[in-house]
């Protein structure tokens, strides 16, 4: 008898795998939408009169201004990616290569750090301005007009020359991979190539770059808090941390939500109806046509103009303003930071990708659609701005705390200073939750290039789940999973309002080390900072530009 009960029990261990990732993949799910249902939750309490008063001071405001900076980023993006796209990819003239390369720079370079940069030659007491009023002997600012780079007019240069590659990269892959026949019947027809066949082809992945950008607007932080500009992201960190009303800030940030997903059903909406099929024979892309003289020299001018202005201009403002900082502050300032800075970079592009692969993989080997749906939902974070995220995971992570209070107050389960807010832990779970979506997207991309036949054989030749995993999924899936986690590194390096609102006490990352020197008006020291992420981000970013480029 207790050798049958022996065998039982290790039939009962033994189960399906799939049991344990299905089951796991639906707890990790409904970990990473708790914030979002926390919020909402949240948002349906009374906030004590706050709310009526932000509906008839400020809301309108907020509201206009975000439009109005989403709509002229959104426009000056467009002229200043799609037309360097289309020589890159049907041109060929010198220094097209590495102007390809060059072009897609600025996405290391987070929109308030070039803030900071410009921000500095340009104001009044900047080298432009001095400069103008030592040669034309001016000495006030009434004798002479200079527009202010600390307005929405200035947000919008800034963000649009550091944002652009997000549609670049994408309508340089869409003009590449359009099918030369559908040029040559243009030509016969005597049709612009690029109006009538090259725009209309791009035109889902150029939405598809367009809407990143504006979600990228929407959620910016640092640019809009440095430039005073009274935006709904500003709007919700102002509400939460000046009026003290975590319950306005959550209601301010349903109305963040609806612009999100209003973005988002634009951008599908787009692509629902946009397809194209080539049925001729020997389908090929295009031939890059060589440009020479001015026609040359032009093109090299347009593409090298938006890296110029969104990344070496900046940069070198930077460097300069780097070499004062020694004098004032030592190295081994910035070392720790810097330590902290890599380490939850890592940490967190090292649980995403380990994340998405079990969401992946659970979603495909499960073929049920109620867990498809729920790990979808799962990887929505990206879409909502840090400042919403933050207030988020704060509830969440508060109810958990009283959980585990009301727990030990039962049993005793965890040590009585045992709580999860105001600690690494933390951090990292909204990190996580933030950038679930970047590794999803990229292990899934990779998911589906796998041939199903190729795991078919694998079962058929005895190989178990784990084996197939092991054996066949994984090593087809490490490109993905290696372009995913740098990704998420990089966009992890670069978050500012998250970081700033959760992080632990005498926690500094260089994002915050930066925004800390910026608003006390220190700016040579603000530079060391900003230029470690910006050169922490340039290896990535040249790395997944390459594998685009191969993919």
């Amino acid at each position: 008898m207790i050798r049958l009960a022996g065998k039982s029990n290790m039939k009962l261990l033994k189960l399906d795998p799939v049991v344990f990732l299905v089951s796991a993949t639906i707890l990790f799910a409904i970990l990473l939408v708790s914030p979002v249902c926390a919020l909402f939750v949240m948002s349906l309490k009374s906030s004590e009169g706050i709310w009526q008063h932000l509906i008839d001071t400020v809301l309108l405001k907020y509201i206009l201004n975000t439009v109005t900076l989403m709509g002229g980023v959104a426009l000056l993006s467009l002229m200043i990616a799609i037309i360097p796209a289309w020589l890159i990819s049907n041109y060929y003239f010198p220094f097209c290569r590495t102007l390809d390369w060059i072009l897609i720079l600025p996405a290391a370079c987070p929109a308030y750090l070039v803030a900071y940069a410009y921000t500095d030659v340009l104001e009044y007491a900047g080298v432009v301005q001095k400069l103008i009023r030592y040669l034309f002997d001016f000495s006030s600012p009434d004798q002479y007009y200079f527009p202010e780079v600390r307005s929405i007019w200035g947000a919008i240069f800034v963000m649009s020359f550091v944002l652009y590659p997000y549609i670049y990269v994408l309508a340089r892959t869409a003009f590449r991979a359009a099918p030369a026949s559908l040029y040559e019947t243009a030509i016969l027809y005597k049709k612009s190539i690029f109006v009538n066949v090259g725009l209309p082809l791009a035109r889902p992945a150029i939405f598809a770059g367009l809407a990143l950008v504006c979600m990228e607007v929407v959620s910016d932080f640092g640019t809009v808090e440095y430039f005073s500009l009274e935006t709904l992201t500003l709007g919700i960190f102002n509400v939460w941390i000046g009026m003290n009303s975590i319950t306005s800030a959550a209601q301010l940030s349903v109305v963040t939500f609806i612009f999100i997903i209003t973005l988002l059903l634009v951008e599908i909406k787009s692509r629902a109806a946009s397809k194209y099929y080539d049925t001729s024979r020997g389908q090929s892309s295009p031939l890059a046509k060589r440009i020479y003289g001015k026609a040359a020299t032009a093109a090299v001018l347009i593409c090298f103009l938006p890296p110029l202005l969104g990344f070496f201009i900046p940069i070198c403002i930077l460097i300069s303003n780097s070499l004062y900082a020694f004098q004032y502050e030592p190295f081994t300032n910035f070392f720790r930071p810097f330590l902290n800075t890599i380490f939850v970079s890592a940490t967190c592009a090292l649980f995403v990708v380990l994340l998405s692969f079990l969401l992946v993989s659970s979603s495909k080997e499960s073929r049920s659609n109620w867990i498809n749906w729920l790990v979808g939902l799962s990887s929505t974070g990206y879409a909502f701005p840090g400042t919403m995220l933050a207030i988020g995971v704060v509830i969440a992570v508060g109810y958990t705390d009283q959980l585990i209070s009301y727990l030990n107050s039962i049993a005793g389960i965890f040590p009585d200073d045992f709580y999860l807010g105001g600690t690494y832990a933390a951090l990292l779970f909204a990190y996580i939750v933030r950038f679930q979506a970047i590794g999803f997207g990229a292990v899934s991309s990779g998911m589906q290039k796998i041939a199903p036949n190729l795991l078919s054989v694998s079962r058929c030749l005895g190989k178990s789940y784990v084996g197939t995993t092991r054996n066949v999924t994984l090593p087809l899936l490490m490109p993905y999973l290696l372009a995913g986690g740098l990704l998420v590194f990089v966009d992890t390096m670069k978050e500012l309002p998250m970081t700033l609102l959760l992080r632990p006490f005498n926690f500094e990352t260089l994002a915050t080390q930066a925004y800390q020197y910026a608003h006390s008006e220190l700016m040579a020291e603000a530079s060391i900072p900003a230029i470690l992420i910006i050169l922490s981000g340039l290896i990535p970013v040249i790395f997944l530009n390459n594998f685009l480029r191969k993919a």
